[in-house]
């Protein structure tokens, strides 16, 4: 059997290296052997263990990812993964696989992988066939009163958390789960975006925006951004147009 290529993740947002983990799971072929926050901690994982691929975010504190890759005499393979698209040509002078952008899908994080692996099938003279993501789904059964309710998943406008309730609301009515909304969330398709800890929005139905809320079509309402979220989806808010 193949031995798994290992993965290490560096971001100082806990949620980005969530997210990154997740991802890295999806795929039979990436194994992450750790994460940490910043840049210094990853100096140390790299003198006590062997790391084929870094996702390594740019900005953080005391040392850069970019900074930090130049101090490497001989680096690994390394995937960017950022908010801000200013580094882009910076970054694709040290010769990285890639540059993710943040919020980051799945399907783009996929897509990346699959460069790293062109890549990486030369240097070792092995092919690694990722194993294709299963099609997006257009509705989901969830559990509702006592019975499996279809959800259109394009029709959603977005989902709110309320104590051990996921609340699923559609243009004319809503759909009560009970549910935590982070496993809910796990369950949606690439185009819905976590904006707050207890909103999730179909991007899909993005009419306005503002650096406090966003306004969705058909709905007279405003969904707040989260301080913790607010980066990752300006970022994607701003790469609308």
């Amino acid at each position: 059997m193949t031995k798994p290529i290992s993965c290490l993740v560096v971001d100082d947002e806990p949620l980005a290296v969530e997210l990154i983990e997740q991802y890295i799971q999806k795929v039979p072929q990436l194994a992450c052997v750790g994460s940490c926050w910043n840049a210094l901690e990853a100096f140390e994982i790299l003198k006590q263990q062997q790391v084929d691929l870094i996702f390594l975010d740019i900005q953080m504190p005391e040392l850069s990812g970019i900074e930090f890759v130049k101090s490497l005499p001989s680096p690994p393979s390394i995937i960017f993964t950022t908010a801000y698209r200013d580094y882009a040509v910076e970054s694709y002078e040290l010769d990285v696989v890639d540059y993710l952008l943040k919020p980051i899908t799945f399907s783009r994080f996929f897509k990346s992988v699959n460069k790293f692996l062109a890549k990486w099938e030369s240097h070792v003279g092995e092919v690694s066939t990722l194993v294709v993501p299963a099609p997006t789904p257009s509705f989901l059964f969830v559990n509702s009163q006592r019975k499996q309710v279809k959800v259109a998943l394009d029709e959603v406008l977005y989902v709110e958390s309320i104590k051990d309730y996921v609340y699923i609301h559609l243009p004319h009515k809503s759909v009560q789960t009970k549910d935590t909304i982070t496993e809910f969330e796990q369950k949606l398709p690439p185009f819905f975006l976590r904006v707050h800890r207890s909103f999730i929005l179909n991007t899909r139905k993005i009419s306005a925006f503002n650096a406090h809320d966003i306004e969705l079509e058909g709905k007279e309402i405003q969904i707040p951004i989260g301080i913790s979220y607010k980066k990752e989806v300006m970022a994607f808010l701003e790469g609308l147009g």
